[in-house]
């Protein structure tokens, strides 16, 4: 049999890439163009972390899913979107919109991680934007994030 795009994306990614990124977290190692994504897992109730590339304006945070609904934290999300963010060494909390009829292409071209962006293209097999709404840095964990339209 062979493997589809999104299996080796996964792959690639589960046990290659994000156990070395989310150990270069931890050692509070910069992680240029990328930020970990905390969600809660929807059957599990678990903290789940993933190493995402994003792109931050203000307070809003956006992430291109490269497997769109199909991704488990996009999965998270939908079923629970607060979310925590870490940016640097800070811990931030905000929530999450997953918006599928957002341009992801044009939305990608404002992306600062060229590498990043040009992965999500080649392995992504149905990219999804997501957009977290940052709570204003300090603010109590759990508490609504402000209207941003």
């Amino acid at each position: 049999m062979g493997m589809d795009k999104r299996t080796v994306s996964t792959f690639l990614s589960v046990r290659l890439l994000n156990p070395v990124v989310r150990a270069a977290s931890r050692a509070g190692l910069p992680l240029p163009g990328l930020v970990i994504l905390e969600t809660t897992g929807r059957k599990s109730g678990e903290p789940r972390r993933n190493p995402v590339g994003k792109a931050i304006v203000g307070d809003t945070l956006w992430i291109i899913a490269e497997h769109g609904l199909k991704a488990a934290y996009v999965r998270n999300i939908e079923a629970e979107p607060r979310v925590r963010v870490r940016v640097g060494r800070a811990w931030r909390t905000g929530t999450a919109h997953v918006l599928p009829d957002d341009d992801w292409r044009e939305r990608q071209r404002g992306m600062p991680n060229h590498v990043n962006s040009a992965a999500v293209r080649a392995m992504g097999t149905a990219p999804v934007t997501v957009r977290v709404d940052l709570d204003a840095p300090g603010a109590a964990p759990g508490a609504p994030a402000s209207p941003s339209g």
